[in-house]
């Protein structure tokens, strides 16, 4: 049976009482950026305890209470912003771990408003030594191929940054980019006239087997975004980036998150009298509302469509670059405002 949320009483700034859901797990953001644009504004909805979401599809919106929230799953390019208002969370005692996406698209600017990537790769750093490298996984994603990218100097681009990663991490995930099945995308990447090519079984082969040579001197856990293709020969796992395992083997003490997640630890004796815990739990926890191939298991995400100005090429979020930076620029970055864009 799935599990599902509480609904619980509150009132909002304006006095009126409403009804929200109180999620255990926040993912912030799929959508938008928010340890990078909206950092304060996260924080000052934390304090006052709830947010206000707008659905992409109906436009309704709803509200979603932190009163039962024990991680917060970030997302980012570049998490810099955030970092000042760690303790505070901290101080709420939620947990949380990152996902920190650092790409090498500088040369092409298919990210055109993220920062190089060695100013990345020190933020990378930074937040590594602050947060414990088990909680910080390196992901370059989407892998894209084009007119200016081959095989070769994808992975010489992923060495580059692995290289400098390799003791501020334990983990590498990735996804190819899968252009044809998002029209905006396509016809963004036609628009900055980028000659995209698609991936096909062989060369997703070939990248796995070359990227499996590589990690041979890093030893990262490698896994793959909601990908179809099994690369276990290669030592590539199908990961799941909202992880239950991850979070049991982090947060194992927070009995509130252990017990949602239905984590019941049996103690039994090992060599010599040792006891460890029995790691079979709950496995009724996989979002349905995510890609078939998605391993995550359910939380909710409270970013918005078309509010991220990194402007990536890619992006399957906005609509365009200059639609999520009108709306970027709509919104006062710190202010109280229920919704990262108004509404």
């Amino acid at each position: 049976m799935a599990k599902t949320w509480e609904k619980v009483n509150i009132v909002l700034e304006n006095g009126e009482k409403t009804i929200a859901t109180a999620p255990v797990i926040i993912s912030a953001s799929r959508a938008t950026d928010i340890p990078a644009f909206y950092a304060e504004w996260f924080i000052n909805r934390l304090k006052i305890g709830y947010v206000a979401w707008k659905n992409p599809f109906n436009g309704e919106t709803s509200h979603f209470s932190f009163k039962n929230t024990r991680i917060i799953v970030f997302w980012s390019k570049n998490p810099d912003a955030i970092i000042q208002y760690l303790p505070e969370i901290d101080r709420m005692g939620i947990n949380y771990y990152f996902q920190f996406t650092l790409n090498d698209y500088d040369i092409e600017n298919y990210e055109p408003y993220v920062p190089d990537k060695k100013t990345r790769i020190e933020t990378f750093k930074k937040l590594s030594k602050i947060v414990g490298k088990e909680r910080i996984i390196w992901r370059f994603d989407p892998m894209m191929l084009t007119d200016k990218i081959d095989i070769s100097q994808l992975l010489k681009k992923i060495e580059f940054i692995g290289d400098e990663l390799k003791d501020f991490t334990k983990s590498l995930v990735f996804s190819f980019a899968d252009i044809e099945k998002y029209s905006k995308v396509q016809t963004n990447l036609k628009r900055e006239n980028i000659q995209y090519k698609e991936w096909d079984t062989p060369l997703m082969i070939e990248f796995a087997e070359k990227l499996f040579l590589l990690n041979k001197k890093w030893n990262f856990e490698i896994g793959t975004c909601a990908e179809k293709i099994p690369l276990e020969k290669y030592a590539i796992k199908h990961n799941k980036c909202i992880d239950d395992d991850l979070m049991i083997k982090c947060f194992h003490n927070d009995k509130l998150l252990m017990d949602f997640l239905g984590y019941k630890p049996q103690p039994k004796t090992l060599n010599f009298g040792v006891e460890e815990p029995n790691t079979k739990y709950n496995n009724a926890l996989k979002d349905k509302g995510q890609r078939e191939f998605c391993g995550c298991i359910f939380s909710k995400d409270i970013g918005q469509y078309n509010t991220c100005p990194h402007g990536c090429v890619y992006c399957y979020a906005n609509t365009s670059r200059e639609v999520a930076l009108k709306n970027y620029k709509s919104y006062t970055v710190g202010s109280s405002n229920e919704n990262i864009v108004k509404i």
